[in-house]
């Protein structure tokens, strides 16, 4: 084949050329699988687990695995097991993680991706402990046709519970103990690109994550706890029509994890079952408790919402 005969063809431009003129965020469910989320309250379709193992009760010292006790392993499954028949029993499709020499803290997914309507941001923890889970997170993802939008790198350190959606033009993005200044700037910088604004705050001191302090379950209904919640955030949310309703037991809040729930749909959760005074809060204000115990798996410092990565929404 000449130079005459290749100018026109479709290989270099020529007739039969088509381009490529979808978005990716249009092009999740064809292209791509089934991904993405703009925000934190419409109907959960779908979800990433990792069922702990032996590597749970593998620490020595379960202080340097960052835990708080050591685990009952058998009790943990059994408690991990039922949040996933929560989820199903809610219509949500479990997807799980099937890691190789998996840390401690594996069965923690939401810290290690964050999804938008484009695909996922993936995480890179804060502790040489964690190092390596985001690894295993990226190659499930990619097993289940997800994009992943950025890896943050160099000294950047992200975690995905530090990110929630106020709507879908805004994240509100928590720099502190987990996610520092080159991690916020690199994942302000991708959703920047994607048109979303990204409002930064800061954490208090001695806590863990953003999702320890907020949740999101309605399009103008929050939770959050008192006293942790900063201004600056407080502020965002009500410019964007929601109500902030702060829980009122911190007992429950910081040992029966009250606040660290999945929003199944609106005004429509996943809690714990050791937090009374807070359920009845929530079920003051129009939302439905679905409850399953944790005591066990909170003793590695996180809960249902910790446990969590979050897929889709309708």
């Amino acid at each position: 084949m000449d130079e005459t005969t290749t100018f026109n063809t479709a290989a270099y431009g020529g007739a039969g050329w088509q381009p490529r003129t979808m978005s990716l965020a249009e092009e999740m469910g064809s292209v791509w699988g089934d991904g993405g989320v703009g925000n934190e309250w419409s109907p959960l379709t779908a979800v990433l687990l990792h069922r702990p193992g032996p590597e749970l009760i593998a620490a020595a010292d379960p202080n340097e695995a960052l835990m708080l006790e050591p685990l009952d392993l058998a009790r943990a499954q059994a408690q991990h097991e039922a949040i996933a028949q929560a989820y199903r029993d809610a219509g949500v499709t479990v997807h799980y993680l099937e890691a190789e020499r998996p840390s401690p803290n594996q069965m923690f997914m939401a810290d290690l991706f964050f999804m938008t309507l484009e695909g996922a941001i993936l995480a890179r923890p804060a502790s040489p402990v964690r190092a390596g889970e985001e690894r295993q997170a990226a190659r499930r993802l990619a097993d289940l046709g997800i994009p992943i939008v950025r890896s943050v790198s160099g000294h950047g350190t992200f975690e995905g519970a530090d990110a929630m959606w106020l709507d879908e033009q805004t994240v509100i993005l928590g720099r502190g103990l987990r996610t520092n200044d080159e991690g916020v700037a690199q994942v302000t910088a991708v959703l920047n690109q994607m048109g979303v604004a990204v409002i930064q705050v800061d954490l208090p001191y001695g806590t863990m994550h953003l999702m320890g302090m907020l949740r999101i379950v309605d399009r103008d209904l929050a939770l959050a706890w008192p006293r942790r919640l900063v201004h600056r955030g407080v502020e965002a949310l009500q410019e964007r029509g929601y109500e902030v309703a702060f829980i009122p037991d911190a007992a429950e809040a910081e040992w029966g994890h009250a606040l660290n729930v999945v929003t199944l749909a609106p005004r429509r959760i996943l809690m714990t079952a050791h937090a009374p005074v807070t359920q009845a809060f929530y079920e003051s204000l129009g939302i439905t408790c679905h409850t399953v115990e944790i005591d066990e798996l909170v003793k590695a410092a996180g809960a249902i919402g910790c446990l969590t990565g979050v897929l889709v929404r309708e």
